[in-house]
């Protein structure tokens, strides 16, 4: 026997929650719901388990250790070999890295390297000075600005030595040891770099002491000083792995030419 339906009577709906409804929303307005998501996506990107988030902190910590690695093995190999002006022991070459030039002339780093070099040379602590720099375009030439520098300051023209293709501080240190025969040499660049450049030369065959050039701490030299971090791990594979510079070409004179004339 079928059973009778039974109809239940719909209940009406408030005015109120009517209202509320079909109120169209105000401008500018965002639901909760979506102001939440972004939040909500990313807590769904954090780790959930307790070794989850161990293995994350252990990963954090590993990718911090090499990344600090290179710049202690810089610090371990060279910081023995910094000296002052006064201090340095003397040697036969001093090496002035490039460091940019604005409108042709050095720029104020550069030209702080350069009058620390043109220091040793009047007080008899080297007897050339080998510089080492960009000129790969015929309108830069980092070497030749440099040398024109260090003139005006009474270095003699015959005492200088220009590298043309210092393009970074590895070629300029393989170069100095391969093509211009320089096995002792102080190096003249800013603090934040010197440590680099003995790093570099120390692989690349040339004993070196490093006179590191004070700056003021200002951006140009937080700059610095954070560009040293990345380029610490490029000094690490150079010294590994010991690549030709971009150009080698034969063996030069200049600085045993300089040197004869000088004694």
């Amino acid at each position: 026997m079928r059973r009778p339906r039974v109809r239940v009577p719909a209940l009406p709906r408030p005015a109120g929650l009517l209202k509320r409804t079909l109120r169209p929303k105000p401008a500018g307005r965002t639901e909760p719901a979506r102001r939440l998501l972004p939040r909500t996506r990313a807590r769904r990107l954090l780790p959930r388990t307790t070794r989850a988030r161990r293995r994350t902190v252990q990963a954090l910590m590993l990718g911090t250790v090499l990344a600090l690695t290179p710049a202690t093995w810089m610090h371990a190999v060279a910081d023995s070999r910094l000296r002052t002006t006064a201090d340095v022991p003397a040697q036969d070459v001093a090496v002035v890295f490039g460091a940019g030039l604005w409108n042709g002339r050095p720029t104020p780093y550069l030209a702080h390297r350069l009058d620390t070099a043109a220091e040793l040379y009047r007080s008899g602590k080297v007897k050339v000075v080998l510089v080492t720099g960009d000129n790969s375009r015929i309108e830069y030439d980092e070497p030749d600005a440099m040398r024109a520098y260090l003139a005006e300051r009474g270095v003699p023209d015959g005492r200088i030595v220009s590298d043309y293709a210092g393009f970074d501080t590895w070629d300029s240190c393989v170069r100095a040891k391969k093509i211009f025969g320089v096995d002792r040499a102080v190096l003249v660049t800013q603090d934040f770099h010197i440590e680099r450049a003995v790093a570099l030369c120390g692989a690349a065959g040339v004993e070196s002491y490093g006179v590191g050039v004070a700056e003021p701490h200002d951006a140009t030299f937080y700059y610095g000083g954070a560009r040293e971090l990345f380029a610490a791990g490029k000094a690490a594979l150079d010294a590994a792995l010991r690549p030709d510079p971009h150009f080698l070409g034969e063996r030069e004179k200049g600085v045993t030419e300089a040197l004869a004339s000088a004694r």
